[in-house]
């Protein structure tokens, strides 16, 4: 890849607090690091109903991850099932060569749906699929949600999330395909949780290896009716691992990692051959954004990517961000989920361009 100089413009912006955030919300937080410009007319849509692969699927996609292995793409995501809406759900596999068709692999795990509270298992969510070198061999995480109706205490459709792993069956690269074997819970709410996480449980995990030490990004949300103001009510946090397997602990030290003074969640994570780091991040519905490290550990403040300034808005909600896949020349491709007019929620591809570093400090 050709290197990036690096130019630093300094833009202070001074804003308003946000509405109900004390100052603990916004200690530590780094300045936004502007390092990518849209480079593809918008974004376009690569899977929506009605296409091979989506007569089961009620209402779309939502989350996960792509990776690339040798000239195939892989998505691995949550379908939006059935009924009861964002309860009955699959976590399933799909590929494509050109990342434009693709076909539907597997069903990797279903949930029960059950809707009184009393299944972990009800709901399953945020597949993302993890190799690691050692083992040579594929991991998932995902999260597992009890589930039931909403009442003035809550929002209960996905409640005290719990991150589960399981281990690929086959070695190697091509083991994606799975079958998957549950190994158990790695991460979820005790005694050890922040004051900042709350109904929702863990709602996402994303590790990553730095040197010889697992990272994780972990998000929660306040989803409870009573919640602690001095914090956004979606953030994420980072715990850390001497395996990918655990324990894992909570660097409550630092958490929450303050992407966002408003929401953050389901960060997907990527290291740049120039030794930056980059977190995808959901930004809530306005379009999603990304964060840039020089360490893994330090983040800046997430920068939103506009798309709806180029080409054909499609979407009602932009969602989450799956992968951000170099494709040479500074290019790389980021597959998204997006909500629709329609209860069907879609998922797009954009291409974004690595540019010269762009500082800009938010007071």
């Amino acid at each position: 890849m050709k290197s990036i100089g690096l130019r630093i413009v300094i833009i202070a912006v001074l804003s308003a607090p946000f509405c109900g955030f004390a100052s603990k919300a916004n200690l530590t937080q780094l300045p936004k690091r502007k390092i990518f410009k849209i480079v593809s007319p918008g974004s376009r849509i690569v899977i929506e109903k009605g296409d091979p692969g989506t007569e089961d699927n009620k209402y779309g996609f939502e989350g996960g991850r792509v990776v690339r292995i040798n000239k195939d793409y892989h998505l691995v995501t949550a379908e939006r099932a059935g009924d009861p809406k964002i309860v009955k759900m699959r976590l399933a596999h799909w590929k494509s060569r050109d990342g434009i068709s693709w076909q539907r692999v597997s069903t990797l795990y279903e949930s029960s749906g059950e809707f009184e509270g009393k299944d972990p298992r009800a709901a399953l969510w945020g597949p993302m699929p993890i190799f690691d070198k050692s083992k040579n061999r594929w991991y998932l995480v995902y999260v597992a949600y009890r589930a039931k109706p909403n009442d003035e205490t809550g929002w209960y459709l996905n409640h005290e999330g719990k991150i589960w792993l399981a281990e690929s069956q086959q070695k190697g690269r091509n083991g994606i395909d799975g079958p998957y074997k549950d190994l158990g819970i790695i991460l979820q709410p005790d005694e050890n949780s922040g004051p900042w996480e709350g109904l929702q449980g863990t709602d996402s995990f994303f590790p990553y290896k730095i040197g010889n030490t697992w990272y994780g990004f972990y998000g929660s949300a306040q989803t409870q009716a009573d919640r602690n103001m001095d914090y956004p009510k979606w953030c994420v946090g980072l715990a850390k691992a001497e395996s990918l397997q655990g324990p894992w602990e909570r660097m409550s030290e630092r958490n929450p990692i303050k992407l966002d003074p408003q929401f953050a969640e389901n960060p997907v994570v990527t290291r740049l051959k120039d030794g930056r780091w980059v977190a995808m991040v959901d930004g809530g519905g306005g379009g999603f954004k990304y964060s840039v490290s020089d360490d893994g550990l330090h983040w800046s403040r997430a920068v939103r990517v506009p798309l709806e300034r180029h080409g054909r808005r499609w979407w009602s909600a932009m969602r989450t961000p799956l992968c951000l896949i170099p494709e040479g020349e500074g290019i790389y491709t980021v597959f998204h989920t997006a909500y629709t007019k329609s209860e069907f929620a879609n998922v797009g591809m954009a291409k974004l361009k690595l540019i010269e570093e762009e500082v800009i400090h938010v007071e």
